[in-house]
Protein backbone atom coordinates (compact mmCIF):
# COMPACT_ATOMS: atom_id res chain seq x y z
CA UNK A 1 0.00 0.00 0.00
CA UNK A 2 1.44 3.39 -1.52
CA UNK A 3 1.71 6.04 1.92
CA UNK A 4 -0.21 9.36 0.88
CA UNK A 5 2.05 12.11 -0.13
CA UNK A 6 3.06 14.71 2.40
CA UNK A 7 0.88 18.25 2.12
CA UNK A 8 4.25 20.70 1.36
CA UNK A 9 2.78 23.35 3.01
CA UNK A 10 2.91 21.55 6.38
CA UNK A 11 6.91 21.13 6.08
CA UNK A 12 6.93 24.95 5.13
CA UNK A 13 4.54 25.36 8.43
CA UNK A 14 7.25 23.57 10.48
CA UNK A 15 10.20 25.28 9.30
CA UNK A 16 8.74 28.72 9.44
CA UNK A 17 7.60 28.48 13.12
CA UNK A 18 11.13 27.13 14.15
CA UNK A 19 12.50 30.24 12.72
CA UNK A 20 10.19 32.57 14.48
CA UNK A 21 10.93 30.63 17.68
CA UNK A 22 14.40 31.42 16.84
CA UNK A 23 14.17 35.04 16.91
CA UNK A 24 13.49 35.62 13.12
CA UNK A 25 10.68 37.32 13.64
CA UNK A 26 10.66 38.50 9.20
CA UNK A 27 9.97 35.23 8.45
CA UNK A 28 6.77 34.73 6.71
CA UNK A 29 5.13 31.28 5.70
CA UNK A 30 3.86 31.10 1.88
CA UNK A 31 0.09 31.10 1.78
CA UNK A 32 -0.79 28.87 -0.81
CA UNK A 33 -2.94 26.25 -2.03
CA UNK A 34 -6.70 25.69 -0.78
CA UNK A 35 -8.30 27.61 1.85
CA UNK A 36 -8.38 24.40 4.52
CA UNK A 37 -7.26 24.66 8.24
CA UNK A 38 -3.47 24.26 7.15
CA UNK A 39 -3.67 27.38 5.46
CA UNK A 40 -5.54 28.88 8.27
CA UNK A 41 -3.05 27.92 10.62
CA UNK A 42 -0.71 29.10 8.33
CA UNK A 43 -2.25 32.76 8.76
CA UNK A 44 -2.23 32.49 12.24
CA UNK A 45 1.31 32.36 12.60
CA UNK A 46 2.18 35.24 10.02
CA UNK A 47 -0.52 37.66 12.23
CA UNK A 48 1.44 36.55 14.92
CA UNK A 49 4.85 37.30 13.67
CA UNK A 50 3.79 40.50 12.82
CA UNK A 51 2.43 41.06 16.05
CA UNK A 52 5.47 39.73 17.62
CA UNK A 53 8.00 41.93 14.80
CA UNK A 54 5.87 45.23 15.74
CA UNK A 55 6.00 44.55 19.91
CA UNK A 56 9.59 43.94 19.70
CA UNK A 57 10.68 47.18 17.20
CA UNK A 58 8.24 48.94 19.87
CA UNK A 59 10.61 47.40 22.60
CA UNK A 60 13.65 48.42 21.37
CA UNK A 61 12.86 51.82 20.72
CA UNK A 62 12.00 51.97 24.08
CA UNK A 63 15.26 50.42 25.35
CA UNK A 64 17.13 52.94 23.22
CA UNK A 65 15.34 55.52 24.29
CA UNK A 66 15.47 54.51 27.94
CA UNK A 67 19.31 53.64 27.20
CA UNK A 68 19.88 57.52 26.02
CA UNK A 69 18.08 58.99 28.59
CA UNK A 70 20.55 56.49 31.24
CA UNK A 71 23.45 58.10 29.38
CA UNK A 72 22.37 61.70 29.67
CA UNK A 73 21.88 61.37 33.32
CA UNK A 74 25.07 59.85 33.52
CA UNK A 75 26.63 62.80 31.60
CA UNK A 76 24.69 64.80 34.07
CA UNK A 77 25.85 63.43 37.00
CA UNK A 78 29.07 63.57 35.83
CA UNK A 79 28.95 67.21 35.32
CA UNK A 80 27.62 67.83 38.59
CA UNK A 81 30.45 65.91 40.50
CA UNK A 82 32.96 67.72 38.99
CA UNK A 83 31.13 71.40 38.94
CA UNK A 84 31.45 73.65 41.70
CA UNK A 85 27.50 74.27 42.36
CA UNK A 86 27.36 78.30 43.49
CA UNK A 87 29.65 79.35 40.48
CA UNK A 88 29.77 76.54 38.22
CA UNK A 89 33.16 76.49 37.56
CA UNK A 90 35.23 73.30 37.84
CA UNK A 91 35.30 71.99 41.25
CA UNK A 92 38.92 70.36 42.94
CA UNK A 93 37.91 66.76 41.32
CA UNK A 94 37.99 68.35 38.32
CA UNK A 95 40.95 70.62 38.49
CA UNK A 96 43.08 67.19 39.84
CA UNK A 97 41.92 65.54 37.13
CA UNK A 98 43.45 68.47 34.38
CA UNK A 99 46.35 68.52 35.79
CA UNK A 100 46.88 64.75 36.57
CA UNK A 101 46.52 64.95 32.35
CA UNK A 102 48.93 67.42 31.84
CA UNK A 103 51.42 66.32 34.44
CA UNK A 104 51.04 63.18 32.50
CA UNK A 105 51.61 64.72 29.62
CA UNK A 106 54.82 66.88 30.14
CA UNK A 107 56.23 63.95 31.45
CA UNK A 108 56.16 62.42 28.24
CA UNK A 109 58.35 65.58 26.85
CA UNK A 110 55.16 68.19 26.90
CA UNK A 111 55.64 71.40 28.44
CA UNK A 112 54.71 71.88 31.43
CA UNK A 113 51.43 72.98 33.23
CA UNK A 114 51.44 76.27 35.51
CA UNK A 115 48.83 76.72 38.16
CA UNK A 116 47.42 79.83 39.71
CA UNK A 117 46.02 79.48 43.50
CA UNK A 118 44.07 82.99 44.47
CA UNK A 119 41.76 84.22 46.77
CA UNK A 120 39.60 87.16 47.79
CA UNK A 121 41.29 89.65 50.62
CA UNK A 122 38.77 91.21 51.78
CA UNK A 123 35.89 88.42 51.47
CA UNK A 124 36.04 88.01 54.91
CA UNK A 125 34.89 91.26 55.91
CA UNK A 126 31.95 90.94 52.83
CA UNK A 127 30.54 88.00 54.98
CA UNK A 128 30.67 89.69 58.65
CA UNK A 129 29.05 93.21 57.26
CA UNK A 130 26.94 91.66 54.11
CA UNK A 131 26.03 88.42 55.16
CA UNK A 132 26.41 85.47 53.12
CA UNK A 133 23.45 86.17 49.93
CA UNK A 134 26.06 89.27 49.41
CA UNK A 135 29.01 87.22 49.97
CA UNK A 136 27.83 84.76 47.47
CA UNK A 137 26.86 87.11 45.02
CA UNK A 138 30.54 88.57 45.24
CA UNK A 139 31.57 84.84 44.56
CA UNK A 140 29.68 84.50 41.05
CA UNK A 141 30.74 87.41 39.88
CA UNK A 142 34.43 87.03 40.66
CA UNK A 143 33.90 83.24 38.98
CA UNK A 144 32.76 85.70 35.71
CA UNK A 145 35.52 87.60 35.81
CA UNK A 146 38.15 85.14 36.14
CA UNK A 147 36.37 82.96 33.16
CA UNK A 148 37.26 86.23 30.93
CA UNK A 149 40.50 87.18 32.14
CA UNK A 150 42.02 83.72 31.47
CA UNK A 151 42.90 82.14 27.99
CA UNK A 152 40.88 79.65 25.95
CA UNK A 153 42.23 76.23 26.93
CA UNK A 154 42.91 77.14 30.68
CA UNK A 155 40.58 75.70 33.36
CA UNK A 156 39.19 78.01 36.00
CA UNK A 157 38.42 76.04 39.32
CA UNK A 158 36.69 77.36 42.50
CA UNK A 159 38.54 75.18 45.63
CA UNK A 160 36.06 76.41 48.42
CA UNK A 161 35.06 79.62 50.31
CA UNK A 162 37.00 82.19 48.14
CA UNK A 163 39.67 80.63 47.20
CA UNK A 164 40.13 79.37 43.44
CA UNK A 165 42.42 77.98 41.01
CA UNK A 166 43.73 78.35 37.05
CA UNK A 167 45.51 76.27 35.33
CA UNK A 168 47.65 76.36 32.25
CA UNK A 169 48.37 73.75 30.14
CA UNK A 170 52.06 73.56 28.66
CA UNK A 171 52.56 76.88 30.17
CA UNK A 172 55.89 79.26 31.52
CA UNK A 173 56.45 81.52 34.04
CA UNK A 174 56.35 84.31 31.74
CA UNK A 175 52.89 83.35 30.27
CA UNK A 176 51.47 82.66 33.34
CA UNK A 177 52.57 86.11 34.81
CA UNK A 178 50.39 87.76 32.34
CA UNK A 179 47.53 85.54 32.75
CA UNK A 180 48.08 86.52 37.07
CA UNK A 181 48.59 90.18 36.00
CA UNK A 182 44.86 90.14 34.23
CA UNK A 183 43.13 88.02 36.78
CA UNK A 184 44.92 91.24 39.27
CA UNK A 185 43.11 93.86 37.12
CA UNK A 186 39.45 92.50 36.48
CA UNK A 187 39.19 91.18 40.08
CA UNK A 188 40.66 94.64 41.25
CA UNK A 189 37.49 96.10 40.00
CA UNK A 190 34.24 97.29 42.49
CA UNK A 191 31.69 94.63 42.67
CA UNK A 192 28.23 96.72 43.08
CA UNK A 193 25.97 94.64 45.34
CA UNK A 194 22.55 96.50 45.92
CA UNK A 195 23.82 100.19 46.75
CA UNK A 196 27.13 99.37 48.00
CA UNK A 197 30.47 98.88 45.88
CA UNK A 198 32.77 96.16 47.02
CA UNK A 199 36.11 96.00 46.17
CA UNK A 200 37.85 92.76 47.12
CA UNK A 201 40.74 92.42 45.59
CA UNK A 202 43.05 89.12 45.10
CA UNK A 203 46.40 87.57 46.50
CA UNK A 204 47.74 85.00 43.86
CA UNK A 205 49.84 82.32 43.93
CA UNK A 206 52.09 80.66 40.94
CA UNK A 207 53.75 77.49 40.41
CA UNK A 208 54.65 76.02 37.23
CA UNK A 209 55.13 72.27 37.66
CA UNK A 210 58.59 70.26 37.98
CA UNK A 211 59.17 66.93 36.14
CA UNK A 212 58.08 64.17 38.85
CA UNK A 213 55.66 66.49 41.01
CA UNK A 214 52.51 65.10 42.18
CA UNK A 215 49.11 67.18 42.08
CA UNK A 216 48.99 67.36 45.54
CA UNK A 217 52.65 68.79 45.41
CA UNK A 218 51.86 70.99 42.91
CA UNK A 219 48.51 72.64 44.44
CA UNK A 220 50.21 72.80 47.58
CA UNK A 221 53.50 74.94 46.39
CA UNK A 222 51.21 77.08 44.55
CA UNK A 223 48.68 77.47 46.99
CA UNK A 224 51.74 78.09 49.55
CA UNK A 225 52.80 80.71 46.95
CA UNK A 226 49.72 82.60 47.88
CA UNK A 227 49.78 82.50 51.30
CA UNK A 228 52.97 84.34 51.02
CA UNK A 229 51.90 87.47 48.69
CA UNK A 230 48.90 87.75 50.97
CA UNK A 231 51.30 87.94 54.03
CA UNK A 232 54.00 90.37 51.79
CA UNK A 233 51.28 92.50 49.85
CA UNK A 234 48.15 91.99 48.64
CA UNK A 235 46.65 92.36 45.40
CA UNK A 236 50.44 90.77 44.27
CA UNK A 237 51.23 87.82 42.70
CA UNK A 238 54.16 85.57 44.20
CA UNK A 239 56.59 83.10 42.47
CA UNK A 240 56.86 79.44 44.48
CA UNK A 241 60.35 79.72 46.04
CA UNK A 242 61.50 76.83 48.19
CA UNK A 243 62.34 79.00 50.88
CA UNK A 244 58.36 79.94 51.10
CA UNK A 245 58.13 76.07 52.62
CA UNK A 246 59.81 76.89 55.67
CA UNK A 247 58.03 79.86 56.45
CA UNK A 248 54.40 77.11 55.60
CA UNK A 249 55.68 74.87 58.37
CA UNK A 250 56.65 77.62 60.99
CA UNK A 251 53.02 78.40 60.36
CA UNK A 252 51.74 75.21 61.15
CA UNK A 253 54.34 74.69 63.86
CA UNK A 254 53.25 77.88 66.07
CA UNK A 255 49.17 76.63 65.17
CA UNK A 256 50.33 73.76 67.10
CA UNK A 257 52.37 76.05 69.92
CA UNK A 258 49.51 78.07 70.01
CA UNK A 259 47.02 74.95 70.72
CA UNK A 260 50.00 74.24 73.38
CA UNK A 261 49.47 77.54 74.81
CA UNK A 262 46.01 77.99 75.45
CA UNK A 263 45.78 74.33 77.17
CA UNK A 264 49.04 74.81 79.62
CA UNK A 265 48.93 79.09 80.85
CA UNK A 266 51.28 80.09 78.57
CA UNK A 267 48.91 83.19 77.61
CA UNK A 268 48.70 86.12 80.11
CA UNK A 269 46.91 89.20 80.17
CA UNK A 270 47.44 93.05 80.62
CA UNK A 271 44.99 95.61 81.50
CA UNK A 272 44.69 98.82 80.32
CA UNK A 273 42.53 101.50 82.64
CA UNK A 274 39.50 102.38 81.48
CA UNK A 275 39.08 106.04 83.12
CA UNK A 276 36.62 108.64 84.38
CA UNK A 277 38.15 111.82 82.71
CA UNK A 278 36.12 114.40 84.76
CA UNK A 279 37.43 112.87 87.80
CA UNK A 280 41.23 110.73 86.87
CA UNK A 281 39.48 108.05 88.76
CA UNK A 282 40.07 104.21 87.25
CA UNK A 283 36.27 102.85 86.46
CA UNK A 284 37.33 99.79 84.83
CA UNK A 285 40.15 97.96 82.37
CA UNK A 286 40.31 96.28 79.06
CA UNK A 287 42.10 92.60 79.17
CA UNK A 288 44.73 92.55 76.54
CA UNK A 289 46.02 89.13 75.86
CA UNK A 290 49.95 88.42 75.26
CA UNK A 291 52.06 85.08 74.57
CA UNK A 292 54.58 84.75 76.66
CA UNK A 293 56.41 82.21 74.17
CA UNK A 294 58.92 79.70 75.67
CA UNK A 295 61.78 80.93 73.31
CA UNK A 296 59.99 83.78 71.43
CA UNK A 297 59.69 85.85 74.42
CA UNK A 298 56.20 88.16 75.09
CA UNK A 299 54.57 88.35 71.74
CA UNK A 300 51.70 91.03 70.75
CA UNK A 301 48.26 90.07 69.73
CA UNK A 302 49.22 90.77 65.75
CA UNK A 303 51.44 88.38 65.97
CA UNK A 304 48.91 85.26 66.96
CA UNK A 305 45.35 86.41 66.61
CA UNK A 306 45.14 85.88 63.00
CA UNK A 307 46.54 82.67 63.28
CA UNK A 308 43.86 82.12 65.98
CA UNK A 309 40.63 83.56 63.77
CA UNK A 310 42.00 81.51 60.49
CA UNK A 311 42.55 78.24 62.49
CA UNK A 312 39.14 78.38 64.52
CA UNK A 313 41.42 78.16 67.62
CA UNK A 314 40.41 82.21 68.56
CA UNK A 315 37.28 80.12 70.45
CA UNK A 316 39.14 78.20 72.47
CA UNK A 317 41.34 81.54 73.29
CA UNK A 318 38.91 83.50 74.03
CA UNK A 319 37.21 81.61 76.32
CA UNK A 320 40.52 81.94 77.90
CA UNK A 321 40.94 85.56 78.26
CA UNK A 322 37.54 85.58 79.34
CA UNK A 323 37.42 83.13 82.08
CA UNK A 324 41.22 84.55 82.76
CA UNK A 325 39.88 88.65 82.99
CA UNK A 326 36.53 87.57 85.18
CA UNK A 327 38.64 85.44 88.01
CA UNK A 328 41.11 88.81 88.18
CA UNK A 329 38.25 91.12 88.41
CA UNK A 330 36.68 88.96 91.17
CA UNK A 331 40.31 89.65 92.74
CA UNK A 332 40.38 93.37 92.58
CA UNK A 333 36.11 93.54 93.67
CA UNK A 334 37.97 91.90 96.77
CA UNK A 335 40.08 94.83 96.82
CA UNK A 336 39.06 97.31 99.66
CA UNK A 337 38.91 100.60 98.12
CA UNK A 338 37.79 99.86 94.69
CA UNK A 339 34.55 101.55 92.90
CA UNK A 340 31.49 100.16 93.20
CA UNK A 341 31.28 100.27 89.39
CA UNK A 342 34.35 98.79 88.31
CA UNK A 343 33.96 97.02 85.38
CA UNK A 344 35.88 94.56 82.92
CA UNK A 345 36.20 94.82 79.36
CA UNK A 346 36.45 91.87 76.71
CA UNK A 347 36.94 91.72 73.30
CA UNK A 348 35.05 88.88 71.29
CA UNK A 349 35.64 88.15 67.84
CA UNK A 350 32.97 87.49 65.05
CA UNK A 351 33.84 83.63 65.02
CA UNK A 352 33.06 83.90 68.45
CA UNK A 353 30.14 85.33 68.49
CA UNK A 354 28.84 83.08 66.13
CA UNK A 355 29.13 80.40 68.46
CA UNK A 356 26.27 79.02 69.50
CA UNK A 357 27.70 78.08 72.68
CA UNK A 358 28.98 81.69 73.23
CA UNK A 359 25.79 82.61 75.74
CA UNK A 360 26.43 79.14 78.07
CA UNK A 361 29.92 79.71 77.70
CA UNK A 362 29.51 83.87 78.88
CA UNK A 363 27.36 82.58 81.49
CA UNK A 364 29.01 79.57 82.85
CA UNK A 365 32.59 81.96 83.72
CA UNK A 366 30.71 84.80 85.40
CA UNK A 367 29.15 81.58 87.82
CA UNK A 368 32.64 80.32 88.04
CA UNK A 369 34.01 83.36 88.44
CA UNK A 370 31.19 84.71 90.96
CA UNK A 371 30.73 87.97 88.97
CA UNK A 372 27.27 89.89 88.07
CA UNK A 373 27.38 90.04 84.31
CA UNK A 374 26.68 93.98 84.89
CA UNK A 375 30.49 94.19 85.46
CA UNK A 376 31.34 92.38 81.97
CA UNK A 377 31.75 94.90 78.97
CA UNK A 378 32.11 92.92 76.08
CA UNK A 379 33.31 94.74 73.32
CA UNK A 380 32.86 94.18 69.23
CA UNK A 381 33.28 95.90 66.19
CA UNK A 382 31.22 98.41 64.50
CA UNK A 383 30.75 96.13 61.59
CA UNK A 384 29.39 92.97 63.12
CA UNK A 385 27.09 95.16 65.09
CA UNK A 386 25.74 96.98 62.19
CA UNK A 387 25.88 94.22 59.77
CA UNK A 388 25.60 90.58 61.10
CA UNK A 389 24.07 87.73 60.69
CA UNK A 390 20.42 86.48 62.50
CA UNK A 391 23.35 84.55 64.49
CA UNK A 392 24.80 87.12 65.08
CA UNK A 393 21.98 89.15 66.12
CA UNK A 394 20.75 86.13 68.29
CA UNK A 395 24.32 86.32 70.24
CA UNK A 396 23.69 89.80 71.15
CA UNK A 397 20.12 90.30 72.29
CA UNK A 398 21.19 86.99 74.33
CA UNK A 399 24.24 88.97 75.94
CA UNK A 400 22.04 91.83 77.04
CA UNK A 401 18.96 89.64 78.33
CA UNK A 402 22.30 87.74 80.30
CA UNK A 403 22.78 91.91 81.78
CA UNK A 404 26.24 92.23 80.06
CA UNK A 405 27.07 95.54 78.57
CA UNK A 406 27.80 95.81 75.35
CA UNK A 407 30.14 98.42 73.42
CA UNK A 408 31.23 98.79 70.05
CA UNK A 409 35.20 98.84 69.37
CA UNK A 410 36.90 101.45 67.23
CA UNK A 411 34.01 103.33 66.11
CA UNK A 412 34.35 105.94 63.08
CA UNK A 413 36.42 102.65 61.01
CA UNK A 414 33.51 100.75 60.25
CA UNK A 415 31.60 100.48 56.60
CA UNK A 416 28.31 101.47 58.89
CA UNK A 417 25.79 104.55 58.23
CA UNK A 418 25.90 106.43 61.67
CA UNK A 419 21.44 106.53 60.72
CA UNK A 420 21.70 102.63 62.32
CA UNK A 421 23.41 103.92 65.50
CA UNK A 422 19.88 104.61 67.87
CA UNK A 423 19.18 100.82 66.26
CA UNK A 424 22.30 99.05 67.54
CA UNK A 425 21.71 96.66 70.75
CA UNK A 426 23.93 98.19 72.58
CA UNK A 427 25.16 100.37 75.35
CA UNK A 428 28.97 101.75 75.15
CA UNK A 429 30.36 103.19 72.22
CA UNK A 430 34.19 103.24 72.01
CA UNK A 431 35.62 106.60 69.84
CA UNK A 432 38.72 105.07 67.44
CA UNK A 433 41.80 107.09 68.03
CA UNK A 434 41.76 107.88 64.42
CA UNK A 435 38.88 110.79 65.45
CA UNK A 436 40.69 112.03 68.22
CA UNK A 437 44.02 113.09 66.15
CA UNK A 438 44.51 116.81 66.36
CA UNK A 439 42.21 116.91 69.14
CA UNK A 440 43.01 120.67 71.41
CA UNK A 441 44.85 121.69 68.22
CA UNK A 442 42.77 121.93 65.64
CA UNK A 443 39.47 123.39 65.87
CA UNK A 444 37.60 121.69 62.80
CA UNK A 445 39.08 118.42 64.17
CA UNK A 446 37.08 120.03 67.98
CA UNK A 447 33.74 120.29 66.17
CA UNK A 448 33.82 116.93 64.24
CA UNK A 449 34.29 114.82 67.86
CA UNK A 450 31.74 117.17 69.44
CA UNK A 451 29.28 116.08 66.45
CA UNK A 452 29.98 112.66 67.04
CA UNK A 453 29.90 112.71 70.98
CA UNK A 454 26.11 114.49 70.80
CA UNK A 455 24.95 111.97 68.26
CA UNK A 456 26.00 108.95 70.76
CA UNK A 457 24.21 110.96 73.60
CA UNK A 458 21.69 111.46 71.43
CA UNK A 459 20.98 107.85 70.72
CA UNK A 460 21.00 107.21 74.62
CA UNK A 461 24.82 106.12 74.53
CA UNK A 462 27.65 106.57 76.62
CA UNK A 463 31.39 107.15 75.14
CA UNK A 464 34.80 106.13 75.61
CA UNK A 465 37.70 107.60 73.88
CA UNK A 466 41.16 105.15 73.06
CA UNK A 467 43.78 106.89 72.10
CA UNK A 468 44.40 109.52 74.27
CA UNK A 469 48.08 110.17 74.34
CA UNK A 470 48.21 114.14 76.02
CA UNK A 471 46.76 115.93 78.46
CA UNK A 472 44.91 118.76 76.41
CA UNK A 473 43.26 115.72 74.29
CA UNK A 474 41.65 114.04 78.16
CA UNK A 475 41.04 117.80 79.10
CA UNK A 476 39.05 118.52 75.74
CA UNK A 477 37.35 115.64 75.67
CA UNK A 478 35.81 115.93 79.08
CA UNK A 479 34.61 119.70 78.32
CA UNK A 480 33.16 118.04 74.88
CA UNK A 481 31.07 115.39 77.30
CA UNK A 482 32.51 112.57 76.69
CA UNK A 483 32.68 110.41 79.97
CA UNK A 484 35.41 108.19 79.80
CA UNK A 485 38.93 107.47 78.15
CA UNK A 486 41.77 105.22 77.84
CA UNK A 487 45.21 105.60 76.19
CA UNK A 488 48.93 105.93 77.19
CA UNK A 489 48.39 109.18 78.56
CA UNK A 490 46.68 107.14 81.39
CA UNK A 491 48.88 103.90 81.14
CA UNK A 492 49.80 101.49 79.10
CA UNK A 493 48.48 97.96 79.14
CA UNK A 494 50.04 96.62 82.29
CA UNK A 495 50.54 93.32 84.16
CA UNK A 496 47.98 92.54 87.11
CA UNK A 497 50.16 93.69 89.76
CA UNK A 498 51.31 96.90 88.29
CA UNK A 499 47.40 97.51 87.47
CA UNK A 500 46.90 97.43 91.44
CA UNK A 501 49.15 100.33 91.73
CA UNK A 502 46.79 102.05 89.44
CA UNK A 503 44.01 101.68 91.69
CA UNK A 504 45.68 102.74 94.24
CA UNK A 505 45.36 99.53 96.25
CA UNK A 506 47.18 98.50 99.39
Amino acid sequence: MNPEPQDPRLLALVEGVIRIADGDLSTRIPLSGPRDEVAAVIAGINLMADDLQAVYRELEERVESRTAMLREAQIELERMALTDPLTQLANRTALNRALSQELAEAEEGELPPALLVLDLDSFKGVNDRLGHSAGDDVLRITAKRLGEAVRDGDTVARLGGDEFAVMLPKSNVVQARGVAKRILRALAESIEIGDLRIVCGTSIGLRVAEPGQSVEQLVMEADTAMYAAKAEQRNAVKVFEPALLHARRLQGQMITELREAIRTDQLVLYYQPVVELASGRVEGAEALVRWNHPERGMLMPDKFIPLAEETGLIVDLGDWVLRTALRQLRTWLDTPGLVDDFSMRVNISPTELRSLELIERVRDALTDAGVDASKLVIELTESVAVNGSDLDRYSLSGLRHLGVQLEIDDFGTGYSSISYLRNLPVHVVKIDRSLIEGLGSDDGQRAFVAAVLQLIHACGMEAVAEGIETAEQAAELSRLGCASGQGYYFSRPVPPADFVRLLGAP
